[in-house]
């Protein structure tokens, strides 16, 4: 009998990421106040890189206490601008404001992806992806954040690289995957190698 494999996300483009790769898998939202942990993590002086990684593992450690005989996955994703964690806008004014502050700057994405079963970590992978973003006229930033709002307002940065927010940088270096917010060729090595997956 296949061992369910359960995503411990909210998170639509995460799962689309595993249909379109034709992972099996169920949804679980584990209910836990990521702003919170996060400042949390902050005041001890985590680094952007491990407030990913202990997000991405609580997420996954809430459902996979509840389904012990799953493969729970849970994932997470911050921005770091220079070692300062940037979360997802709140209001269109705080998305201008952290555009304005990252314009003419690089900056980095990092994804986590944690893999709980039987209680125990079993992987996990900080994927990252280095951007440098063009230099913007604040006219600009404005009324992209105005065109934009309703979908990037769920996207750490508050910009979405496929869609029009692919127009506000001048390199990126990573895979788009780790950009959307999953290591998923990492993970799928991982399946493969777990004899989760088919290859």
């Amino acid at each position: 009998m296949a061992v369910p494999i359960i995503l411990a996300s909210g998170s639509e483009t995460r799962a689309d990421m595993l249909r379109r790769a034709r992972v099996p898998f169920e949804i679980a939202i584990p209910r836990i106040d990521e702003e919170a942990v996060r400042r949390a993590l902050e005041a001890e002086g985590a680094k952007p890189r491990d407030v990913a990684d202990a997000l991405a593992e609580l997420k996954a450690r809430r459902i996979a206490e509840k389904r012990p005989e799953a493969v729970v996955i849970g994932s997470d994703q911050v921005l770091d601008l220079n070692g300062e964690v940037l979360s997802k806008p709140e209001t269109p004014e705080e998305a201008v404001i952290q555009l304005a502050r990252m314009q003419g700057k690089r900056h980095m994405l990092l994804s986590a992806a944690v893999v709980i079963e039987n209680g125990q970590v079993v992987w996990r992978h900080v994927g990252q992806v280095r951007i440098r973003m063009r230099d913007l006229t604040p006219a600009f930033i404005e009324s992209y954040v105005n065109r934009n709002w309703e979908s990037i307002r769920y996207s750490v940065g508050g910009y979405k690289i496929e869609e029009e927010g692919v127009r506000l940088f001048s390199s990126i270096e990573g895979d788009l995957f780790t950009i959307l917010g999953m290591p998923l060729i990492e993970l799928l090595n991982y399946f493969v190698l777990r004899g989760l997956t088919e290859t």
